[in-house]
C-alpha cells in the first residue's frame, strides 16, 4: 500500500480523497492555488504545497508545479480526483516516468477513451451499441451532410476530443448543417485545442443512464449498477440517483453484462463509467466513458456499500477485488442533488462569499462540500458548493427525505440553485420517474414549473 499520496485537486473530491487515505491509514498532501490557501482539503490534509496563482493552468494544470510536489514531499503515488488533469494521458505518463503511481487507469486507455471518435471504434469492436454515425472523423461539412442524409435528421455533431457538452450542436436539417458545423468545430478548437467532429443520429427523448466499472489488475471486473443522470442542463448534470426509475431488472442485467465485457475486451483496470443514451423504447447506445471517479459516485456507495475512492486506492496498489458480481446488491435508493453557486433560474455563475451556511443532517443524509462559513467561492473554478446525497429504503422515501435536507440547507451571502432543486423535486415527471434530459428545459417553460421555482426562491433564505 502506498505510503504518501498527494491530490491534485481542491474542494469536496479533494476532502474525499482524504477521508479514504485516512482510513486506509496513508499520509495525505494537499496542493493549492494562493487562492485556495485557507481551503478545507489543505487544512485537513497531512501536507500542503502551494503550487501557484490562481489561474487553473498555472496552479491544477501545472503538471511540472505538481510532479515538483510530489518530489519534495516524497509521495509515491498521486489521485487526480475528477476534472483538472484526471483524464490527462500524458499528466499519468509523466506520473509513470517519474516513478509515482497514477491513481486510475493506464493512460494509453485513458488516452483511447479520451478521443470520443477512437472510443466509438473500441467500443463497437468491444460489442457495445452504438447509435448510428459517422465511422471516424469528419473531413468536412460537406461530408457531415452525406452522412446525415444518410442515417437520417435530427442528428447531432460532437467534438471527438469533447466532453461537457461543449462543442456539441443538434441539427434538423440540412441547410443548417455548415454553419452548425463550422460553429461546433470552432468551439472545440477553443475548449480542446481539437475542432475535429463526428456526427450520430439524435435521439430526441433520450435517458441518460451511465454504468459504474471497478476492475482490478488481475482480470477482475465487476458493474455497480447504474445511475439516472437525465436531469442536467446545457449538459451539465443537476441530479443523480440510483437505480434508475426508467431502468428494468432486465435491462439492468444486460446493460451491466455488455458493460463488463466490453472492459474485459480492452483490458480495462481500475474505476471507469460507461454512459449510454436510452431511447423511449429501452434501446440503450454507448455515449462515452470517464476514465475516473465520478462526481455523482456518492449514489452508488449508498446503494451498494462499497467505498468507491478507497476501492480505486487498492485497486491502483495492486490488490484484488475484494467482491464478486454475485456479492453486489442495490439497497434501497438514493439521490443526488449537485449545490452550485448560480443563479437558480439562469444557471449563471455567482461567486463570493458565504456569510451564513447550515448543512442539514438526519438519518440517510450526507453532505461532500468543502464549504464553510466565510469560505470564499472561488470565480477562476467550478461553482460546485456542495453535492447533497440522501438514501432510503425507497425511491419514494428518499425524495422525502431530499426535500426535507433541501429544506434544512442555508447558504448565505451568495445565490445557489437549492430553489431550482426543491421546485424540481414537486415536478410529477420527476414523481413518476418519467423524465429525460429535456426536464430542465420543460420545466422552465412551463407555466406550474415556473411558479413553483418562484415560491421555492421566496421560501429559501
Amino acid at each position: 500500500m502506498f505510503k504518501k499520496v498527494l491530490i491534485a485537486n481542491r474542494g469536496e473530491i479533494a476532502l474525499r480523497v482524504i477521508r479514504a487515505c485516512r482510513e486506509l491509514g496513508i499520509a495525505t498532501v494537499a496542493v493549492h492555488s494562493t487562492a485556495d490557501a485557507n481551503a478545507l482539503h489543505v487544512r485537513f490534509a497531512d501536507e500542503s504545497v502551494c503550487i501557484g496563482p490562481p489561474p487553473s493552468r498555472e496552479s491544477y494544470l501545472n503538471v511540472p508545479a505538481l510532479l515538483s510536489a510530489a518530489e519534495i514531499t516524497r509521495a509515491d503515488a498521486i489521485h487526480p480526483g475528477y476534472g483538472f488533469l484526471s483524464e490527462n494521458a500524458e499528466f499519468a505518463e509523466v506520473c509513470q516516468k517519474c516513478q509515482i503511481t497514477f491513481i486510475g487507469p493506464r493512460p494509453d486507455v485513458i488516452r483511447l477513451m479520451g478521443n470520443k471518435v477512437r472510443a466509438r471504434e473500441a467500443a463497437k469492436a468491444a460489442g457495445l451499441p452504438l447509435l448510428p454515425g459517422s465511422p471516424g472523423v469528419l473531413k468536412s461539412a460537406e461530408e457531415a451532410v452525406a452522412f446525415a442524409e444518410q442515417i437520417g435528421f435530427p442528428v447531432i455533431l460532437k467534438a471527438a476530443a469533447g466532453g461537457g457538452g461543449r462543442g456539441m450542436k443538434i441539427v434538423r436539417d440540412a441547410r443548417a448543417l455548415p454553419q452548425a458545423f463550422a460553429t461546433a468545430s470552432a468551439e472545440a478548437v477553443n475548449a480542446f485545442s481539437n475542432g475535429d467532429m463526428y456526427i450520430e443520429r439524435y435521439v430526441e427523448k433520450p435517458r441518460h443512464i451511465e454504468i459504474q466499472i471497478v476492475a482490478d489488475t488481475h482480470g477482475n471486473v465487476v458493474h455497480l449498477f447504474e445511475r439516472e443522470c437525465s436531469v442536467q442542463r446545457r449538459h451539465q448534470k443537476l441530479i443523480e440517483e440510483s437505480p434508475s426509475p426508467g431502468v428494468s431488472a432486465a435491462l439492468r442485467a444486460e446493460m451491466g453484462r455488455v458493460s463488463v465485457a466490453a472492459m474485459k475486451e480492452i483490458n480495462y483496470s481500475n474505476l471507469g463509467t460507461i454512459e449510454f443514451l436510452m431511447d423511449e423504447t429501452g434501446r440503450f447506445y454507448f455515449m462515452e466513458m470517464n476514465t475516473r471517479v465520478q462526481v455523482e459516485h456518492p449514489v452508488t456507495e449508498m446503494v451498494t456499500g462499497v467505498d468507491l475512492v478507497r476501492t480505486q486506492i487498492r485497486l491502483a496498489a495492486g490488490e484484488k477485488l475484494p467482491f464478486t458480481q454475485e456479492d453486489l446488491t442495490i439497497r434501497g435508493a438514493a439521490i443526488e442533488c449537485r449545490v452550485n453557486a448560480e443563479d437558480p433560474t439562469t444557471f449563471a455563475p455567482w461567486p463570493g462569499r458565504i456569510t451564513g451556511y447550515n448543512a442539514p443532517g438526519g438519518l440517510g443524509v450526507r453532505v461532500d462540500s468543502a464549504a464553510y462559513e466565510g469560505y470564499t467561492v472561488q470565480p477562476h473554478y467550478d461553482s460546485l458548493v456542495a453535492k447533497l446525497i440522501v438514501h432510503a429504503e425507497s425511491r419514494e422515501v428518499a425524495i422525502l427525505r431530499m426535500q426535507r435536507a433541501l429544506s434544512e440547507y442555508v447558504v448565505q451571502g451568495i445565490r445557489t440553485n437549492i430553489a431550482f432543486h426543491k421546485a424540481a423535486l414537486q415536478e410529477d415527471a420527476f414523481l413518476r420517474g418519467e423524465y429525460d434530459t429535456r426536464f430542465v428545459e420543460r420545466m422552465h417553460a412551463s407555466e406550474t414549473g415556473t411558479q413553483r421555482l418562484k415560491k421555492a426562491i421566496e421560501e429559501t433564505p
